[in-house]
């Protein structure tokens, strides 16, 4: 199946993410109101994809964002080293009072019934200060970068973060990458910087630059204000809805050749069905269904975003990348924390239809 564009063979990276660095406090199955001790968590949306890709999927990845010179930042960025993660910084100085600072993400995992409650403290955050002209793309791009990747909650924290990721998805397209964007549609990020109205407005200039476009179908109607067909999923496994606006999509977008997004029943916050589906240069290509036992659910997006690239990294035939996505997304729900804890070839057993018995 072709999927209407082709990857470079080769480059220095096979990706490059530009996002947000945050640390996530988890608390585990207490509640933050009380809570006595938390876990610390490196995450973002973007990096995620690239530690995945790196450390799992043994590729050559780096991210492109702010580092802030404080005991936080150094945190941060060793998280950054091990997780085999080329670094491209715009860095900024602390004042030692108010910042600015690495973004601090509070979120508790919840537990059967309860759901999970996720909140922020983004204030002064140094990533929203990026601007175009902080990284030289050329030289970056001219060392030989395979695929681009960002996604809309960086989008979100400012004009010039919008700006920069334009910036760099036209950098990367003049270089012959492929450009790949989560929209991640987040309504507490984008309601400061004029609600969805806004997200239209950015998330649309951009999406413009973009072949590989990762979103459900609420991300694509509340955060590019597609409009969807009249009908009504029986559940949300159901991909009708999903499939039905990609003719929208795609009519909006011409650019866009591939879009993907996971499948998610939620029974309770322990218990979920789990799946994912792709349209792929005209063609609809489905992972099977999974009844998924959950631990901690913060990352299996990024999860299925890198699997799936990682398929159309390696030449596997779409119906192989969504399988791969989809279960690495599932595998990356039995782990604490947002990084991939899996290796690959436990991806590829439980896409081939594997099982939880031992091993041996």
């Amino acid at each position: 199946m072709s999927l209407g564009f082709t990857i470079p063979e080769k480059g220095s990276l096979d990706l490059l993410s530009l996002g947000a660095m945050v640390h996530r406090l988890d608390p585990g199955i207490i509640p933050f109101r009380k809570a006595t001790r938390f876990d610390v968590h490196v995450s973002g949306g973007e990096f995620n994809v690239a530690a995945n890709l790196s450390d799992c999927f043994k590729q050559r990845t780096g991210i492109a964002t702010a580092m802030v010179n404080y005991p936080i930042g150094d945190l941060i960025a060793e998280r950054v080293r091990a997780m085999g993660v080329r670094p491209f910084y715009k860095e900024f100085a602390h004042d030692g009072v108010r910042g600015p600072n690495m973004a601090t993400v509070y979120s508790d995992q919840g537990l059967g019934v309860r759901a999970p409650v996720v909140f922020y403290n983004r204030c002064n955050e140094a990533a929203a200060l990026m601007k175009p002209g902080d990284f030289d793309w050329k030289a970056i791009f001219g060392q030989g970068v395979r695929w681009f990747h960002s996604g809309g909650i960086f989008a979100s924290l400012s004009e010039t973060t919008a700006e920069l990721a334009i910036e760099a998805m036209k950098a990367a397209k003049a270089a012959g990458a492929i450009c790949s964007f989560d929209l991640n549609y987040r309504e507490k990020l984008w309601k400061p910087q004029g609600g969805m109205k806004r997200a239209h407005e950015v998330l649309g200039a951009i999406v413009e630059n973009v072949d590989v476009l990762v979103g459900n179908e609420e991300d694509l109607q509340k955060g590019l204000g597609v409009a969807g067909p009249e009908v009504t999923a029986k559940s949300k496994l159901d991909t009708s809805v999903f499939l039905g606006m990609i003719e929208n999509v795609v009519k909006k977008f011409p650019k866009v050749k591939v879009v993907a997004t996971t499948l998610r029943e939620v029974h309770t916050t322990n218990h979920h069905t789990w799946s994912a589906v792709a349209w792929v240069n005209g063609k609809a290509v489905s992972a099977p269904t999974c009844e998924l036992d959950v631990l901690d659910r913060v990352g299996g997006g990024d999860g299925f975003a890198a699997g799936f690239i990682y398929g159309l990294l390696s030449g596997a035939d779409p119906e192989e990348a969504i399988r791969l996505g989809w279960a690495h997304g599932a595998l990356m729900t039995t782990f604490p924390g947002d990084t991939t804890m899996a290796t690959l070839d436990q991806v590829k057993a439980f896409a081939s239809g594997g099982s939880a018995r031992i091993q041996r």
